[in-house]
């Protein structure tokens, strides 16, 4: 059935449930799994008439998200027996629905699986959907995994 499947992970919460999803899938079909988080830079202004202008590296906190999001991915692959790799991709400038689609062809990937929290109207308007957007592009089928944290805690408080 599947032989390879990415899994965005970028330490939320709906990253980890698309993740337990794609070990779920990996487990019953003998897959190995790619734990993709992709590093974004925020936009920097440059001065036109500079000749160099030094790259800036990702921040400490994208660092701190990326090492944690893929520690805590191998340990579960490591865990359950699932063969597999995480890794971190620099986005340099492409958006995150761009590098997973690319990285996804790349390492021939059967799966894509990731995590969405769902928004609509306005906020979905202005914040956009990295997920719609990898549903555009991706040239394989994509599992999202949908995290309301409204939900969620609905779900606490009736326990």
């Amino acid at each position: 059935m599947y032989k390879r499947i990415l899994a965005a992970v970028d330490g939320s919460r709906g990253a980890r449930l698309a993740l337990d999803e794609a070990l779920k899938i990996a487990k019953a079909s003998g897959a190995e799994i790619v734990a993709l988080f992709v590093v974004e830079h925020a936009p920097q202004l440059a001065d036109v008439g500079a000749v160099y202008v030094p790259e800036q590296g990702a921040d400490a906190a994208q660092v701190d998200a990326a090492t944690s999001a893929l520690d805590e991915a191998r340990e579960l692959l490591r865990e359950q027996g699932i063969a597999g790799v995480a890794r971190a991709i620099d986005a340099y400038g492409d958006g995150v629905a761009q590098v997973i689609a690319r990285t996804a062809e790349e390492c021939e990937a059967d799966l894509i699986v990731m995590g969405t929290q769902g928004r609509h109207g306005v906020r979905r308007m202005l914040l956009g959907s990295v997920a719609e957007s990898l549903l555009r592009t991706a040239h394989m089928p994509v599992l999202l995994v949908r995290h309301d944290p409204r939900t969620e805690g609905e779900a606490r408080r009736a326990l």
